[in-house]
């Protein structure tokens, strides 16, 4: 009997230490950045992008659908963790969060899960029928911008994580002016007047469309600002992302295809 004991125990060791493995070690400690609110949110912000294509692990190293993976962040007690790789791909696996974590933890993933499900449902749907005017008078609508690749920035002035980005989607903008295929609009919630006003202070290279408050609320649905679209050269929601450093990422891939 304790050697058939001993054998389960082995077996059972053996394939926890295989399914750790064979994808990687977590590349922090899984307890302990759950003691610490800002460590975690740190760690959150710079090393998990679930916007990102990635390999989706439950608890157990179980592949499992990246929808599913989102759910559980959503609904669940669990934090995503990054295991180190040699390769380009990358993988999130899912770890118990701890009882005596800061509490503030399990509600801002439950948060960005469900933020992230939101938009991981929004890819491959149409982006709602558009016809635009910008501060400049220029017409932007669904037709308009057919067989292009097109970037939308949502955003309003008093949001401070919108403006804090603007010298890098400014630059974005510089990287691709080559690119005629690619156009970059935003959707701003305030008048003209106040956007002349502070535009003129905090320039923004994007084409400007005001007053879109009701739209980003009831067509869009949008709660968190800001928020990036890419649209493929077939109208269709190809990326929703929450700052610039997944659109960054998510535009280079876009613009490859």
């Amino acid at each position: 009997m304790k050697t058939f004991i001993s054998f389960i125990i082995t077996f059972l060791i053996f394939n926890f230490s295989f399914s750790q493995t064979k994808f990687g070690n977590p590349e922090v400690d899984p307890i302990q950045i759950q003691k610490n609110f800002s460590e975690w949110s740190a760690y959150q912000s710079k090393k998990i992008m679930l916007s990102r294509d990635f390999v989706a692990l439950d608890i157990l190293s179980k592949e499992i659908s990246k929808e599913t993976f989102l759910d559980q962040l959503a609904n669940g007690n669990f934090i995503p963790i990054r295991l180190k790789s040699d390769d380009s791909i990358y993988y999130y696996k899912l770890f118990k969060i701890q009882p005596k974590a800061d509490t503030s933890i399990k509600a801002t993933i439950n948060q960005i899960g469900f933020d992230a499900y939101k938009n991981y449902k929004m890819e491959g749907t149409a982006f709602p029928d558009f016809s635009f005017k910008d501060l400049n008078g220029n017409v932007v609508s669904n037709e308009s911008m057919k067989g292009k690749i097109i970037v939308i920035k949502c955003w309003y002035i008093h949001c401070t994580p919108c403006i804090r980005e603007f010298p890098q989607v400014n630059r974005l903008t510089e990287e691709y002016k080559d690119r005629k295929d690619i156009v970059f609009i935003s959707l701003a919630e305030d008048s003209p007047e106040q956007l002349k006003t502070f535009l003129a202070r905090k320039p923004l290279s994007y084409s400007v469309i005001p007053d879109m408050k009701v739209y980003m609320n009831e067509s869009l649905q949008l709660n968190s600002f800001p928020t990036h679209f890419i649209l493929n050269k077939e109208g269709l929601i190809s990326k929703v992302l929450p700052n610039f450093e997944s659109l960054e990422v998510a535009l280079a891939k876009e613009s490859k295809l």
